[in-house]
């Protein structure tokens, strides 16, 4: 998010709005809008006063879910202006909602021209973003002027979406923009509502709107609220109630940075939650990646964030794992990287998913959320004592061990591996930008690689579901053969991935089976699983704190000093909180209590400069280099694991309930 953008969050719906509370229709690493099931459906929403920009007096301040400005027409030191706009905003279930309080500042009546130009652009998260262009053959867009605003339809072959602008008072004209003004805009959809508002002496009025989506998918069937400060009320309850709920960070520690992050991490997480359904088609809340490019269930994302609020939070693993077992692959389908029993990677709702333009609309090129699956099945059993949601999906947690396996990669490699997907995504592990599973001289692994923290996931894996075999299915038997292959593993591991002269595990296995080199903070999630242990453990974990993996806000995803090394890269020397949760647990795990208080402290800084709110992911430069955390242009804020990055902060710093 750039600096002046203002965002608004609810219930998969989200706004994103410059200080005035407008939106330009901005596009590349930080689009505006309003923005559901990855389609933009307000691409301009523009005040004008008196056939200006008004100024800015207070910009526009916002709690979660809304936000208010004050506005005034131009101002001029020897004429001050008559009137002054307090513009309230906040997002409902698939809407925008605003109101706008005029108030003359003058002892006599005030005529006030106001206006708001709307557009509807239906763009596609995937095509603002960027990175590719797509053709939208035989796509069609309307705009129909309503007596109370105005309705924009958007149409490709069965794809339909719309948006409608309502108003109350009904604005007394609705004129394209381009045969207002003669500038062509917004693809020639743009439409102008016009107000001409009389205000009393020293008196007020005000102008009602509600910006309604429409996607292809349709909404739910909620009640919309009826100003925003109804919209605001009932969210701000909602959040205040999560963040405040048993057990509530205040009280189990006194460490005021973390408790600041853990309430602000909260807070994000209530607003992150999306609707979607379990097996038996039960509605759901778990929580999605991030925004604005992945506000939808991602299977990694959503297993890890549930993993690091379980102590605290439980409902996100209550929610992730159904939703996770009724999008389970059940047949293979390579275009979409799907075999039996894996657990899918994301879920995508827009246009360029529907007409199979990017694969992503079910996509399972992921390795590693599978065994993460099994990973927070076992540990939400064991933390909730809650055996029938162990029960419910045996069949489900049966399948993922079966493809790890058979499609995985256990049986025919020993571990689990991924090959490039051409039409995907080139790695499938959590580092999945290209060319991020490297040499340390930056030459890119060929061929089916075997990533090091997907074996200690593997690991991890197999022996939680050999307990819940044991003691929830009554599978002795089955329970043996697991633990028996645990073992395996972790003695293949040692074997195959340590670097003797490094010290240090190996970042892969190329497709040949040579180590590859890079030294990266994968090898902090090793400690976490359990696949390192004792020396290898202690040693890997004092490393990860030397100065070239450590900036100062968190470890490196890859050490500096390494030709391979870059920090201003996704996955190649940039720090990410949640890599740096799962390095915490891991130390804490293994007693390395002072390292994982000093990685804490680093994370804390980091999130206080950031208005306590830790973006997906930082640049690598060093605190040494500059006072201020240096942000990554694309990163999503908030985003899910980063959010729930505090939590596992709590825990592993000694501070989980019952510690």
């Amino acid at each position: 998010m750039i600096p002046d953008s203002r965002l608004l969050v609810h219930d998969g719906t989200f706004a994103v709005l410059d200080a005035a509370g407008d939106v330009t229709g901005r596009s590349g690493a930080s689009p505006d809008g309003l923005f559901l099931h990855d389609g933009r459906h307000l691409s301009r929403w523009r005040l004008g006063l008196d056939g200006s920009d008004p100024d800015v007096l207070v910009p526009l301040r916002t709690d979660g879910s809304g936000g208010t400005a004050v506005l005034c027409p131009p101002f001029r030191r020897d004429r001050p202006p008559a009137c002054t706009v307090h513009r309230e905003q906040a997002v409902d279930s698939g809407a925008l909602v605003e109101r706008l309080r005029l108030t003359a500042n003058v002892g006599h009546e005030v005529t006030v021209r106001v206006a708001l130009t709307a557009a509807a652009d239906f763009a596609d998260v995937f095509a603002l973003r960027g990175d590719h262009t797509f053709g939208t053959p035989g796509a069609e867009r309307s705009a129909e002027p309503l007596a109370d605003g105005v309705a924009f339809g958007y149409r490709r072959e069965g794809w339909r979406a719309g948006t409608t602008v309502t108003a109350q008072p009904p604005p007394e004209s609705v004129t394209p923009v381009n045969a207002a003004d003669g500038r062509p805009a917004d693809g020639g959809d743009a439409h102008r509502l016009e107000w001409t508002v009389t205000l009393p002496p020293h008196g007020s009025a005000r102008i009602d709107l509600r910006v309604t989506a429409r996607p292809h998918t349709g909404l739910g069937s909620g009640e919309p609220a009826s100003s925003p400060a109804a919209a605001r009320d009932r969210v701000s309850g909602e959040v205040d109630a999560y963040v405040c709920a048993d057990p509530a960070p205040a009280r189990l520690t006194r460490w005021p940075e973390l408790l600041r992050a853990c309430e602000q991490g909260l807070a994000d997480l209530a607003g992150l939650r999306v609707p979607a359904a379990g097996p038996d088609d039960e509605p759901l809340l778990p929580p999605a990646a991030g925004v604005p490019w992945f506000l939808t269930l991602f299977g990694r994302d959503s297993l890890l964030t549930s993993l690091y609020a379980l102590p605290y939070r439980p409902d996100l693993a209550a929610a992730t794992l159904p939703a996770l077992a009724a999008t389970q692959a059940t047949g293979a389908d390579p275009s979409r990287v799907a075999q039996p029993g894996k657990i899918v990677h994301e879920i995508r709702h827009g246009e360029l998913a529907h007409f199979g333009q990017v694969p992503f609309g079910r996509y399972y090129g992921t390795v590693d959320a599978t065994p993460l699956f099994l990973v927070l099945l076992g540990e939400y059993t064991d933390h909730t004592g809650d055996t029938a949601t162990a029960l419910r999906l045996e069949q489900h947690a049966r399948a993922a061990v079966d493809w790890m396996f058979r499609h995985g990669g256990l049986d025919e490699r020993g571990y689990l591996v991924y090959e490039s997907d051409a039409g995907g995504l080139a790695n499938q592990n959590w580092k999945d930008s290209p060319g991020s599973i490297c040499d340390a001289d930056g030459t890119p692994a060929q061929g089916a690689l075997a990533v090091s923290e997907v074996q200690g996931y593997a690991y991890d894996a197999l022996r939680r579901t050999a307990r819940l075999a044991r003691t929830v299915w009554d599978d002795a038997a089955w329970a043996d053969r697991l633990e028996e292959a645990a073992d395996d593993l972790k003695s293949r591991f040692r074997r195959d991935f340590w670097m003797d002269a490094e010290d240090f595990p190996a970042l892969a296995l190329d497709g040949s089976g040579r180590r590859v080199t890079a030294l990266g903070s994968d090898a902090g999630h090793l400690l976490w699983s359990g696949i390192l242990d004792g020396r290898d453990a202690r040693a890997v974990g004092r490393r990860l704190l030397e100065p070239d993996f450590f900036s100062g806000w968190g470890v490196r995803t890859l050490a500096a000093g390494q030709p391979a090394y870059h920090p201003l890269t996704y996955h190649r020397g940039s720090v990410w909180p949640h890599d740096n949760a799962v390095i915490a647990l891991g130390l804490a795990r293994h007693g390395l209590h002072d390292e994982a208080r000093r990685l804490a402290e680093g994370v804390l800084a980091a999130a206080e400069r950031t208005g306590w709110r830790l973006p997906e992911v930082l640049a690598g430069h060093g605190r040494d280099d500059h006072p201020e955390p240096v942000s990554y242009p694309h990163s999503c804020s908030p985003q899910a694991w980063a959010a729930a990055t505090p939590l596992a902060l709590l825990t592993a710093v000694g501070a989980a309930p019952g510690a």
